[in-house]
């Protein structure tokens, strides 16, 4: 098969390419031939640009990294040193092309040439490098290899694609075989069943495989045939193989074990008390002595299988290679001594993890991976809503979580005289505010095309109300100070302000807003800083005036010409920061509430060197199936009830609630509140937009919007909010709060629970170990046995907290 490679962020996508025109298509698209030009004169930079294909994969049509299906065909790369070394190297080639089953043969943009050829069954891709090297006696490089490897295309002219077999195009294995040929073959290369020359194991991008006896000794015959005869006959036994899947993959699960809590917490002291981080397992050049460091701390705490398990999340792509796992195997035949005393941090590391349960419920997620807040954001949900799936289509994957959360303050301010009422009776208007904090130059600009496009028949009418507007300040001007002035035309809503405004001027806006809101979307956070007035906190009072339900905003003044004017607060935003910055605009009022008004995300920091992102482009396609949601917004009016929103919040509380209650953290608790109701009115916007009608992928993406949420507030702000809030230093660290009962044995005492609560920071004075065992009692996770005694009930055992 043929895959096309593209870029969503730093992760690599394949797409098949299904026949010749589609290929020739991509070769000759202007954009390909143009770098191609570029780089044939030198330009590295352009060279990267090519055309990216892929020959290794079976079928791949998704995301590259974790590919685990192999196909009939491997690449093959020959360099070539003048012009007439390569046309010499293409006419050997192609006189060879059923020996070696050639299937495409492409000049490279450097002049050599790109090999395509059938691989024989049972045999790794490097066996069959070397039997093509042999076969043709021209020089291979070692490290072309992998699955995944990537090749920068040329043209599809008769000058550039020499040769094509059409049967490229398709994969004769199934689905299936390609996934059991990968298992065979990965089990093959580690129990060092590949027959190849030692030499073939070692980086050389010019080695001759022909020159080298085999590994074990035995000669190799000059034009390949000892590899393919006895390739072919692991080909023969195939067929009666291919049963042997579960014995292969119980092989691959005694290399791999599952990661739990208990595991992943250990690796992540170790990887703290060495002063690693998860960047340093995916550097190219410093992987091995990464792995050599971590593997220095980890085998005396962990398994060789559970050190397996943890490299393939730290490095999944590379886990498995020979030299890793030779290094692995290595440390625990050389290094691990199990009567070695154990250092200071691995005898706290493990005392520490003993108290981390790791039962399984019917999920398949262990009870202490839902009941501690993980290290990076929950994942967003496959399936959206459809108009959250719209808004997102054109965002590279990277970016999506970002816009999903964007997109709901400019939705919100299509809303007019449209209220909900709360689980406590309360009724409120769809105000949203929303910080995007991310890194210097993480792509922060992704929410702009979204909002632009969400915002434009706002934006149309603002437009002709401020020509109106400035022609009778012109009018006003024209007439004089002693004339009469003209009234203030009637209907000027303008609902986009600009942050460099006065107070007045702000009153004003949303006092001829009509009961609609005024919006303003901020590049930089700082950029409220212009609103902060005389008391200096007058921006901060704002937010918190337009979360609350039915709050006044404005001033009264005795001057005839000053502006008098007490409107309803509505206002709805949204600002872009780094973290740093941001960190330093709210310092001042951690615990004064903005805070807990605002939604906030974030953008995942990228590898050095990643591939751009490449977004999809907005047009009117795009713009007319936006236009209905829009539409159902500004057409609504009145009070609004939605039932399964309703139904939605009361699920979100009892959540919380019961984390809350487990983990004892006060900041999670009290941030908490007007998160669900954030989330809430997300679901009610998207409830209007879609026509008054519930979709089931509202459910998931408004309790994943909601864990998002509070993540990023805990993440961002939760341990600067704890020592405000308690005067002092607060243990709660970047991983946020968890359950202390996790780190109860099942039955304990009242001594334990002190204890625990010591442990984790937390004071024990005015009963508090005791008022927070009733409080368990009271929801059902705890028993009491005796007066000091207590039992942990069958409720929190089985209990899945998302």
């Amino acid at each position: 098969m043929i895959y096309r490679i593209y870029y969503e962020g730093k992760r690599k996508f394949a797409l098949p390419i299904h026949n010749r025109e589609e290929l020739l298509a991509l070769r000759n698209s202007e954009e390909n031939l143009a770098h191609l030009k570029a780089a044939k004169q030198g330009s590295q930079e352009d060279k990267g640009k090519l055309l990216q294909l892929a020959y290794n994969l079976g079928y791949a049509g998704g995301a590259l990294a974790g590919c685990k299906s192999i196909g009939s065909y491997f690449f093959h790369d020959v360099d070539c040193y003048d012009k007439e070394h390569s046309e010499a190297t293409k006419e050997l080639i192609l006189s060879k092309k059923e020996e070696i089953g050639l299937v495409m043969l492409e000049r490279s943009a450097s002049g050599g040439w790109h090999l395509v050829c059938q691989r024989v069954p049972g045999t790794t891709i490097l066996e069959n490098q070397v039997r093509i090297a042999t076969i043709l006696q021209l020089e291979m490089d070692t490290s072309a290899k992998d699955l995944q490897r990537v090749v920068f295309s040329t043209s599809g002219s008769e000058e550039d694609l020499v040769y094509l077999d059409d049967s490229l195009f398709s994969e004769p294995m199934t689905e299936e075989e390609c996934i059991q040929e990968y298992n065979r073959l990965k089990v093959r290369v580690m129990h060092r069943k590949e027959q190849v020359p030692a030499g073939a194991k070692k980086a050389n991008k010019h080695y001759k495989p022909w020159e080298e006896e085999m590994s074990d000794g035995r000669g190799m015959m000059s034009d390949g045939r000892g590899i393919r005869n006895a390739t072919l006959c692991n080909a023969e036994k195939m067929d009666a193989g291919r049963g042997l899947m579960a014995d292969v993959g119980g092989e691959m699960s005694e290399v791999r074990g599952k990661v739990d809590e208990r595991i992943r917490f250990i690796a992540e002291g170790v990887m703290k008390e060495k002063g690693l981080e998860r960047g340093d397992f995916l550097n190219e050049g410093g992987r091995h002595t990464t792995v050599k460091i971590f593997l220095s701390g980890a085998t005396q705490l962990l398994k060789k299988e559970e050190v397996n398990g943890v490299l393939a999340e730290l490095m999944p792509d590379h886990w498995q290679d020979e030299n890793i796992q030779q290094l692995v195997s290595d440390f625990y035949q050389n290094y691990t001594n199990p009567s070695q005393r154990l250092l200071k941090y691995q005898e706290q590391l493990f005392t520490q993890s003993q108290r981390l349960g790791t039962t399984a419920d019917s999920s398949g997620f262990t009870r202490t991976d839902r009941e501690s807040m993980p290290s990076v954001p929950p994942e967003m949900p496959e399936k959206l809503p459809k108009l959250v799936a719209l808004l997102t289509s054109k965002t590279p994957a990277v970016y999506k979580p970002a816009v999903a959360h964007a997109i709901f303050p400019p939705l919100g301010t299509h809303l007019c005289d449209v209220r909900f009422q709360y689980t406590d009776n309360k009724m409120h208007e769809a105000t949203l505010m929303n910080c995007l904090m991310a890194g210097t130059g993480s792509g922060k600009g992704c929410i702009d095309d979204p909002i632009r496009y969400i915002m434009a028949d706002i934006q149309r009418r603002d437009k002709e109300n401020e020509r109106r507007e400035a022609e009778w300040k012109k009018d006003c001007q024209k007439r004089g100070a002693n004339k009469d002035k003209l009234l203030r035309p009637e209907g000027l809503v303008i609902q986009i302000i600009d942050p460099d405004m006065t107070k007045p001027a702000l009153v004003t806006r949303m006092d001829e807003a009509e009961g609609h809101f005024v919006y303003v979307k901020l590049n930089e956070l700082d950029l409220f800083e212009q609103l902060k007035g005389q008391t200096g906190k007058q921006h901060f009072q704002l937010m918190c005036l337009a979360f609350d339900p039915d709050a006044e905003y404005g001033q009264t003044r005795i001057g005839t010409s000053s502006v008098t004017a007490r409107p309803m607060c509505r206002f709805n935003w949204n600002a872009c920061t780094t973290i740093l910055k941001g960190r330093r605009f709210f310092r001042k009022v951690l615990t004064d509430g903005p805070i807990s008004r605002i939604n906030f995300c974030t953008i995942p920091e990228q590898e050095i060197g990643a591939q751009q992102p490449v977004f999809g482009q907005y047009d009117l396609e795009f713009e007319e199936a936006l236009k209905p949601y829009i539409d159902n917004l500004v057409n609504a009016r009145g009070q609004i009830d939605c039932p399964q929103a309703y139904k939605l919040a009361m699920k979100m509380q009892e959540e919380v609630a019961e984390f809350s209650t487990l983990s004892q953290n006060w900041t999670y608790w009290n941030l908490s509140h007007r998160a669900c109701v954030i989330a809430w009115l997300k679901a009610c916007v998207l409830y209007v937009a879609n026509g008054c009608k519930w979709e089931k992928a509202i459910d998931d993406f408004i309790l994943w919007s909601l864990r998002y949420d509070l993540w990023c507030k805990m993440q961002f702000f939760g341990t600067e909010i704890a020592k405000a809030e308690a005067g002092e230093d607060s243990r709660i660290g970047t991983r946020g709060p968890k359950s202390l009962l996790i780190y109860l044995s099942d039955e304990f005492t009242l001594e334990d629970a002190k204890r625990v609560r010591q442990q984790e920071g937390m004071t024990n004075e005015d009963n508090k170990a005791i008022k927070m065992i009733r409080t368990w009692v009271n929801r059902g996770f705890v028993i009491q046995n005796t007066e000091y005694s207590f039992k942990k009930t069958e409720k929190f055992k089985q209990k899945t907290i998302k």
